[in-house]
C-alpha cells in the first residue's frame, strides 16, 4: 500500500467562532492509501485548542512511524493494520484517525461497498445540529432564525466566553426568535467555572428556555467538577473534550461526571476506537453523540457512515463541512438542511482532490 500525505486549507463561508478560537478555515492532513488501482482517504484537522496536535506533526507521524508500522502488510489485512496503527505511538489521535479512516475506505472500496454499507448499515441518511457562533444577542438571534429557515431543527449555541449572564441573555435571546420547537443545546468549550455552570444552567431551566443539553461546562480534568455540576441541573450534562479513550470514559463514568459523551474520530483514533466507545457508553447506561472538528468532507463522512452503523441517543454534531465554502476534495457527504445524505458510490464516495 501506498500513503501519500495532503495538506489542505478549505475557505469557511462564515467565521468560526467559541471560547476557545476562530476559525476562518478548515486545515487538514489529508491521507490518501492506495492499492495501485483504488485510493481509500482519511482526515485529521489542525485544533490547536482541543487536540493540540499539529499539521506537521501528524503529517511526520503518518509519513514515518505510522507507515512503518504499516510495512509489507497488504491491503486485505484490516484487522492487522488497524491493530498495528493504534499501536505505532501514543497519542497522536488525529494522525492515527486519519489512517484508520483510510485504511476502512480502502476496504470498503476493494468490495465496491459505501463505507456505511461495509460497517453494516443500509441507512444512507443521518441528522446532524448547527453550531451558531458566539457573538452578541441581535447577532446570535438573527442567526438562529436563519439556520431554522436554513432547514436546522438542532441549534449549538456556543458559550462559556466568561460571562454567564451575558451567556443566558445570549440564549434567551434565541430562545425567544426561534420559537418553542426547535432544539437548543449548548457548547461551553471548557469555559465556566462549577459555580458559574450550575447558576448559568438553573436560570436557563428557571427561564424555560428548554434546553436540550450542555456540552463540556468545565475544564477536561476537572471530573469531579463536572459531577458536582451534572448533580445540581436537571439539564443533561455532555463530556466532550474530557473523553479521548477508553480510559477517560470509564473515569467519567466512575465519577458519574456526565450523562452523555461526544465521540470524535478526530479525538480517539478513528473508527474502531470509536465504535467500542459508543458500545461502552452504551452499556453503562450513557446517551452519546458522534461530533466532528473543523474538517471536510473525508472526516465529517467517516463519522456520519459511523452513525448510519451505530446510531446514537440524540441528533449528531455533524455540520463542520457545511461550513466550508469551496471543499478540499470532490464526492462525499451532500448537506440538505439537518440531513446528511451518505455516497452511493463506493467507500466514502470521495474521487479525489480540487486541486
Amino acid at each position: 500500500m501506498k500513503i501519500t500525505t495532503h495538506l489542505v486549507s478549505a475557505p469557511l463561508h462564515t467565521p468560526f467562532v467559541t471560547a476557545l478560537r476562530t476559525a476562518t478555515h478548515a486545515d487538514s492532513l489529508l491521507v490518501e492509501i492506495s492499492d495501485g488501482s483504488v485510493s481509500g482517504w482519511g482526515e485529521c484537522p489542525q485544533v490547536w485548542k482541543v487536540t493540540g496536535e499539529s499539521l506537521a506533526g501528524a503529517q511526520a507521524c503518518v509519513e514515518g512511524p505510522l507507515t512503518t508500522a504499516l510495512g509489507d502488510l497488504g491491503p486485505d489485512d484490516l484487522t492487522e493494520a488497524l491493530r498495528r496503527v493504534q499501536g505505532a505511538v501514543q497519542a497522536n489521535f488525529g494522525a492515527k484517525a486519519a489512517v484508520d479512516i483510510a485504511l476502512h475506505d480502502l476496504a470498503a472500496r476493494r468490495r465496491g461497498q459505501t463505507l456505511h454499507g461495509f460497517l453494516g448499515s443500509t441507512v444512507s441518511v443521518v441528522r446532524t445540529d448547527v453550531t451558531l457562533s458566539a457573538g452578541d444577542p441581535e447577532a446570535l438571534a438573527a442567526a438562529g432564525v436563519a439556520r431554522v429557515a436554513d432547514g436546522f431543527d438542532v441549534l449549538k449555541v456556543k458559550v462559556g466566553t466568561g460571562n454567564a449572564a451575558a451567556d443566558f441573555e445570549r440564549v434567551r435571546r434565541i430562545r425567544e426568535a426561534i420559537g418553542p420547537d426547535p432544539r437548543l443545546r449548548l457548547d461551553a468549550n471548557q469555559g465556566w467555572n462549577r459555580r458559574d455552570a450550575v447558576t448559568a444552567i438553573r436560570a436557563l431551566e428557571d427561564a424555560g428556555c428548554d434546553i436540550e443539553l450542555v456540552e463540556q461546562p468545565l475544564p477536561a480534568p476537572d471530573l469531579e467538577g463536572m459531577a458536582w455540576v451534572t448533580d445540581r441541573v436537571s439539564t443533561p450534562i455532555l463530556a466532550d473534550e474530557s473523553v479521548y479513550g477508553v480510559r477517560d470514559l470509564v473515569a467519567v463514568i466512575r465519577h458519574g461526571a456526565a450523562d452523555l459523551v461526544n465521540v470524535k474520530l478526530a479525538k480517539c483514533g478513528g473508527l474502531g476506537p470509536a465504535r467500542t466507545l459508543l458500545e461502552l457508553a452504551r452499556e453503562h447506561g450513557l446517551g452519546s453523540i458522534v461530533g466532528s472538528m473543523m474538517e471536510s468532507h473525508v472526516g465529517v463522512g467517516a463519522a456520519a457512515a459511523l452513525v448510519s452503523a451505530y446510531p446514537t441517543t440524540t441528533v449528531n454534531d455533524l455540520d463542520a463541512a457545511w461550513w466550508l465554502k469551496e471543499a478540499p476534495v470532490t464526492g462525499g457527504i451532500r448537506y440538505e438542511g439537518s440531513t446528511i445524505h451518505l455516497p452511493t458510490g463506493a467507500g466514502l464516495g470521495v474521487t479525489g482532490l480540487t486541486a
